[in-house]
């Protein structure tokens, strides 16, 4: 039996395993911070911001070991092939960020250390430059509307009069039974009109609806009565 074995550690240095190691980690944690930096929801998850910087570190490495040798990346394809993951991503921006360590733990592993330098701050500038001046933000309020009703006919068309009045535009969504049938529930979705409040909104809708509750929720906050 031939237990010779072969180092093929020598195709790349110690230095070129420092700096690529060390480059993709300090890229993908600038990476990291600007993605925590811009984050806006509620959804911020640590272990995915840690994970985007391990990601960007594993992808150099990968890189290192594949080099220009299409047989080995060809077998490392195959072998990362059988990995699935199964957590939902959350936001379609996350989706970029996972792209882009990759982008950058690819540039760094192959040895292409200015690239990766001027990728990251040219795109991180981007993306800071998006969030200070919020581009792309659609200024669009709407409300959802819910308006308990006596069954009766009448009554849903005196609310949608209301809303006519009030509304730049409105669409039923849902009608529900409530109370054993004594009330019907009307889900609206709707834009007021310029200089229409929510408050004037609901005091027009409870005088047509038998003095039955009335809501109007506004992103996250809410006017009942």
């Amino acid at each position: 039996m031939n237990l010779d074995f072969q180092d093929l550690s020598g195709t790349f240095t110690a230095f070129d395993i420092a700096v690529s190691l060390s480059l993709s980690f300090v890229l993908s944690a600038i990476i990291a911070w600007v993605y925590r930096y811009t984050h806006k929801n509620v959804s911020y998850s640590q272990s995915y911001v840690q994970t985007l910087v391990l990601c960007g570190m594993i992808i150099a490495l990968i890189m290192l070991v594949v080099g220009s040798n299409i047989a080995r990346a060809f077998a490392l394809v195959g072998a990362l092939s059988v990995i699935r993951f199964r957590n939902a991503i959350k936001e379609t921006r996350d989706v970029g960020f996972i792209f882009l360590v990759m982008a950058i733990g690819m540039t760094t592993g192959t040895r292409f250390y200015v690239l990766a330098i001027a990728a990251t701050i040219a795109i991180c500038l981007v993306l800071l430059i998006m969030n200070k001046f919020n581009w792309f933000k659609l200024d669009v309020s709407r409300q959802v509307v819910k308006v308990q009703v006596p069954p009766e006919p009448e009554f849903t068309a005196r609310v949608e009069d209301v809303l006519i009045k009030n509304c730049k535009e409105y669409e039923l969504v849902s009608t529900e039974s409530v109370r054993a049938g004594a009330l019907s529930e009307l889900y609206y979705t709707a834009m007021l009109k310029k200089g229409v409040s929510s408050g004037e909104l609901i005091s027009e809708l409870s005088e047509v609806n038998t003095g039955q509750r009335v809501t109007v929720l506004t992103g996250y906050d809410q006017t009942d009565l």
